[in-house]
């Protein structure tokens, strides 16, 4: 069918048509933690990697999946913000990343148009608290948010120069998001999925954009998310689907991976 109906389809990828649009710069944002953001990702890591370890003796890496899954996900969860941990006696300690991104709002991209994506739909809670506190106009899209209202959301964010901030959460960021308004992304939490980072970048590098992009990868020093782009980098096998809540990755991970990881 392939050759059949290949002479008569014309098909035009975002790489043949890449040297049309303007450049593309992506940037690792990295961010130290306060002492008490460290304190609370230090107990866990430590509490994760005893109970790893000892997991991984007994039943071995394939048994261990969902626990490592579980610890990986808290630790990334502390890294946005010890918030998400959902437990009261964390509620008053701040994340670093919400005080990095709100800096760069307020003090480098006032009148740029920003889209900031998170994972986790309680992160974008707390930043959208924050810029309503601060008066920012922005608007929002997650998964709650209802297909009919979607479109009417987008234009609002293209057309509207007085809104310069979108919100969007990962699972409602997809295919069909056209924000070429946009000139800055945000990636607040990386889902180490190098296809999913993508499209969310190329919401506003894409046909139509006139500006040159840039995308800020927010990282934490010293934490999982720098030992999973280690991985990454050593590991180019595991570049493609690492952390995309897929238990495939588990077949890559040895136990020195893991012991890393949680270092």
């Amino acid at each position: 069918m392939r050759k059949l109906i290949h002479p008569f389809m014309l098909r035009r990828t975002k790489e043949l048509v890449a040297k049309d649009l303007p450049t593309k710069t992506e940037i690792e944002l990295w961010c130290d933690m306060p002492d008490e953001q460290r304190q609370v990702y230090d107990k866990f890591r430590d509490f994760y990697k005893q109970s790893l370890l000892e997991k991984i003796d007994e039943v071995g890496m394939g048994s261990a999946g969902f626990l490592i899954l579980e610890g990986l996900l808290r630790l990334r969860q502390i890294c946005d913000s010890p918030k998400l941990l959902k437990d009261s006696k964390y509620n008053n300690i701040a994340g670093v990343k919400v005080e990095e991104l709100l800096r760069e709002l307020e003090e480098n991209l006032v009148g740029k148009k920003v889209l900031v994506f998170s994972q986790f739909t309680e992160m974008l809670d707390i930043i959208e608290k924050e810029l309503l506190t601060r008066k920012k106009k922005f608007v929002r899209l997650d998964g709650s948010t209802p297909t009919k209202k979607r479109q009417l959301i987008v234009g609002e964010f293209q057309d509207d120069q007085s809104i310069e901030i979108f919100l969007i959460s990962l699972k409602a960021g997809g295919v069909g998001l056209n924000l070429t308004a946009a000139e800055y992304v945000f990636l607040v939490d990386p889902w180490w999925n190098p296809t999913a980072e993508q499209q969310a970048i190329d919401r506003t590098h894409r046909i139509g954009q006139t500006k040159k992009v840039f995308a800020y990868k927010m990282l934490c020093r010293n934490s999982v998310e720098e030992r999973i782009l280690a991985l990454q980098q050593k590991k180019s096998s595991m570049a493609k689907g690492l952390i995309s809540e897929d238990t495939a990755m588990f077949k890559t991970l040895k136990k020195e991976d893991v012991a890393f990881l949680f270092s």
